[in-house]
């Protein structure tokens, strides 16, 4: 089937003559050492490493401004043995966090990434904060699904966006080349060696403007907004709301395919069980690891909330009308208020306060006796949830206090947020054809590349998606410093 126009492709040329030939002539006079596709928090944390170990690059942002999947985010990035840590006289470890990521993930998530990541994050995070100022802090007041450390870092302000303007910021310090409204649409290849030679870039006014290039990193996420491979991966997933980025149209996957690259957990996703319906706001899951429920349409609770937010959202997607409904009380209320995000749905009429049972229970549309039956059994009973995994049963949490009036209340969906399945890429990020062998000069980091999440929605432990864009932006850069000098 011909490509259509504006899909990423794959132009091959049979030796370098035939390419220098079709370079138009401002291209010919110029070669950036490295071309990073995508300005999120990979590409950006990228540019900086390579800046700091004195490699210039080139940063090609298909939007206005650069945000992705990293500026709806939360902004909270794992690390073990982070000097912010130690500071607060935390022990971790990466060995630590490695286990946190095998056991969410059965034992199934990549063991050399895995290990690679927990070694890196804390060297990448540490770079950022002495070389650019980033200021991180630990989330030291609750532990997110799967942790057994506090190892949450945040910048002040707590949101994905923050995290996105204090990169912008380091990199605009850093005189970091970032070009915007230019969407990368061709690779042009070596027809023998597949190597990357240039790429080409389409403009506002839809021109095409070409570069050179010694090393190519794909830092341009992954494929949660191209409904077509949406389909054909996860079809379970299709009518769940997308609370990614539209950007994310799965160009990696598109030019690997053709580049005959590997493709590996591509089931894989981060979803979350407390979208704001129909605000279109995430809701933190601080809530639920605190105390928090969610029921049904029927006032029922149907999983164990504490599991992780990810399989919550196929739980909820489950449920009559794939809507649940977060309750908490007064307590909960004043822990929710420390999140922007919560602050900002608060403001647009989302968050339901309620003096009674009864009337909860007339605005979820459920009977006052079965929700009543809810909230009194969750210090009492202990029930067996089926999960998102249909070969495990979980035994409930344990309730430390029973919610009390009033009560508080939000509607919710699951949603998708962005895939953990992508390029097939070895310790040091590069690309692998079928056969295991490298790609030339393609290194892939972020959600453009197989994440540490295992093959189905379940191995998602919190913060997996920013710990794969931080610490892969770093390996990349040792990596590619490495091969440009050689």
């Amino acid at each position: 089937m011909q490509a259509h126009v504006d899909e990423p492709r794959v132009v091959v040329f049979d030796d370098v003559e035939q390419l220098w030939a079709a370079l138009p002539k401002y291209a010919q006079d110029d070669l950036s050492p490295v071309v990073i596709v995508g300005a999120g928090a990979c590409g950006l944390s990228a540019a900086l490493h390579l800046k700091d170990l004195g490699l210039e690059c080139l940063v090609l942002e298909r939007d206005d401004v650069p945000s992705g999947s990293s500026a709806l985010s939360s902004g909270f990035i794992p690390a073990a043995g982070t000097s912010t840590q130690k500071q607060l006289g935390l022990q971790d470890s990466p060995q630590a966090f490695a286990k946190d990521i095998q056991d969410k993930a059965h034992g199934l998530a990549a063991a050399h990434l895995v290990s690679a990541y927990t070694h890196a994050i804390p060297l990448a995070m540490d770079a950022l904060r002495q070389a650019h100022g980033l200021n991180w802090e630990v989330l030291d007041h609750f532990l997110y699904p799967g942790h057994r450390q506090y190892r949450m870092h945040t910048l002040a302000d707590r949101t994905g966006q923050a995290l996105m303007d204090q990169l912008q910021r380091a990199c605009q310090d850093a005189q970091v080349c970032v070009l915007t409204q230019a969407r990368v649409l061709e690779l042009w290849v070596l027809k023998d060696t597949a190597e990357v030679c240039a790429v080409a870039y389409q403009r506002p006014d839809q021109q095409m403007e070409h570069v050179r290039l010694k090393a190519l990193l794909l830092a341009c996420n992954g494929y949660g907004g191209n409904s077509q491979l949406v389909s054909e991966f996860m079809p379970h997933m299709e009518r769940a709301a997308y609370a990614g980025h539209v950007g994310n149209d799965g160009s990696a996957v598109l030019w690997g395919r053709l580049l005959g690259a590997q493709m590996a957990d591509m089931a894989a996703f981060q979803g979350h069980g407390s979208w704001a319906h129909p605000h279109g706001v995430l809701v933190t899951w601080a809530l639920m690891m605190e105390g928090a429920i969610q029921v049904n349409a029927l006032g029922q609770r149907f999983h164990n909330e504490c599991l992780g937010y990810s399989e919550a959202a196929l739980e909820v997607l489950a449920q009559p009308q794939g809507i649940a409904f977060n309750v908490f009380d007064a307590p909960l209320l004043e822990l929710a208020r420390t999140f922007p995000d919560f602050c900002e749905l608060e403001r647009l009429g989302g968050v339901k306060r309620f003096e009674s049972i009864q009337s909860l229970a007339q605005w979820i549309g459920c009977s006052t006796e079965q929700l009543t039956q809810t909230l009194e059994g969750l210090v009492h009973n202990q029930e067996r949830f089926a999960c998102a995994d249909p070969s495990r049963v979980e035994e409930d949490r344990v309730f430390e206090r029973a919610l009390t009036l009033p009560l508080f209340a939000i509607k919710v969906t699951g949603a998708l947020f962005h895939t953990q399945g992508g390029l097939e890429i070895d310790a040091h990020c590069r690309v692998l054809r079928s056969d295991q062998t490298t790609l030339p000069n393609i290194w892939a980091g972020g959600g453009a590349a197989r994440g540490v999440s295992g093959p189905a929605v379940w191995g998602y432990l919190s913060g997996n998606g920013l710990l794969s864009a931080m610490a892969s932006a770093y390996i990349a850069a040792q990596a590619i410093k490495e091969a440009v000098d050689a």
